[in-house]
């Protein structure tokens, strides 16, 4: 698994580039109610001065309606999972993400965002896994913007890089473990989805807190050999299975023979000597782990004819 490294500490690779520091604050912001008091105030002194006379409330008239428009174009209503983003004149002044009606500095230029929970599938990808099986996978991404400022500014669109990173982070955790760990000695894509599930949100979380998201869940949709390989693949599961099932037969065949030699020594049924014990356990092994029902001779002699 790959060690975590955190977006203050981590440094542009191969360029000089420059990153944006920002992070998400609250926005100065009052109730909403108190600039609608505003403006009725600001329209009221308007209509005043104008019946006081149109030719002396020139200055006056233009002056509380230009007030009354500034702040009426900075109430904004906030819904419940979203959030308004405040710029103003370039420059970041902060955050609300407290739903309601709220009046924030004029001349601002806000942004709605989203931080209600998201999901998406990554598209089907194929890669090759860590015994260069190519191999068919995708993923859901269940995420969450954290930090409005850094979704907003640090990066040119948060979606597409959410989609990208997580793809990208997909097909590196597919390249590290093999489709099927045969031997159990470690982590398989579709043995230890849970393992593999885990990796890959630390990978992807890891990728995109530059954007101020945070992922609350990935897990694998979707695994399939390639359909080039799959019926090659499907073969040597089913020989790896009967392989299996053949070793389980031996080993509680070789028990059973084991136990039928020990009771008939103990209870003295019958005395046999090293030949007949050695026919006697391969007649027991060929009923035992044989594929067909056994067809029973019976002999009517003596034992030694």
């Amino acid at each position: 698994m790959s060690t975590s490294t955190s977006p203050e500490t981590s440094r542009p690779v191969g360029h000089q580039g420059a990153r944006v520091e920002i992070t998400q604050r609250p926005a100065l912001s009052l109730n909403g109610w108190f600039g609608v008091l505003v403006v009725a105030a600001c329209v009221a002194q308007a209509w005043w001065q104008i019946k006081q006379g149109p030719d002396l409330a020139v200055l006056p008239t233009v002056a509380a309606s230009v007030a009354g428009v500034l702040v009426g174009t900075s109430l904004v209503v906030v819904a419940p999972g979203q959030s308004s983003v405040v710029q103003f004149f370039g420059r970041y002044v902060g955050t609300v993400r407290t739903p309601g009606f709220w009046w924030v500095v004029p001349l601002t230029v806000r942004r709605r965002v989203s931080v209600r929970v998201r999901n998406f599938e990554t598209r089907h990808l194929k890669v090759n896994d860590a015994d260069g099986n190519p191999v068919e996978i995708a993923a859901i991404v269940v995420w969450q913007v954290a930090d409005t400022a850094r979704s907003t500014y640090a990066v040119d669109d948060y979606r597409d890089f959410v989609t990208v990173q997580a793809e990208s982070a997909l097909r590196h955790v597919a390249t590290i473990h093999p489709y099927d760990d045969v031997t159990q000695s470690g982590a398989s894509l579709r043995g230890s989805t849970d393992v593999v599930a885990d990796e890959l949100a630390v990978e992807v979380a890891e990728r995109v807190s530059l954007a101020g998201v945070e992922i609350v869940e990935v897990r694998i949709s979707h695994l399939a050999y390639a359909p080039e390989i799959a019926q090659a693949m499907l073969r040597r599961q089913q020989a790896n299975a009967v392989v299996a099932a053949r070793s389980r037969i031996v080993e509680g065949a070789v028990g059973m023979v084991e136990m039928a030699l020990n009771r008939l020594s103990e209870r003295q049924v019958v005395e046999l000597d090293e030949e007949r014990k050695a026919s006697m356990v391969s007649n027991l092994l060929v009923v035992l782990c044989g594929d067909q029902p056994p067809s029973p001779v019976v002999n009517a002699g003596s034992l030694y004819t």
